[in-house]
């Protein structure tokens, strides 16, 4: 049985979100939330807030014991992407891309 959530526009670039992600994975549920709750970078909290809600809907739902949830699955996918302009000298413009991010949770009991 697999419990699962998305958070979809996370204003984060991918690439920053990944460097987050690959910290986690695999980890038990509780040790994954120790390790984001504590982390510097800004992605922490999108994916800390992913992870959490994975295991309420896994509590919730699915009727699992929280303390046997592992992340068998995390991912991040890219967004839209923003697109904003920036005047720059001689009446020229620069395009400025703000990305966006899809964080994917799927939590697993161990056996």
């Amino acid at each position: 049985m697999e419990s699962r959530a998305v958070a979809k526009h996370v204003r984060i670039s991918p690439r920053r979100a990944r460097q987050v992600v690959d910290l986690v994975r695999g980890k038990p549920v509780g040790e994954a939330l120790n390790i984001l709750r504590f982390m510097p970078n800004k992605a922490a909290t999108p994916v800390y807030k992913v992870v959490e809600s994975a295991a309420a809907n896994a509590e919730n739902n699915f009727d699992m014991n929280r303390d046997d949830l592992y992340i068998a699955k995390i991912y991040v996918d890219e967004g839209p992407t923003w697109k904003r302009i920036r005047p720059r000298a001689r009446g020229m413009a620069d395009r400025i891309r703000k990305r966006t991010s899809h964080i994917t949770v799927v939590l697993a009991e161990r056996e």
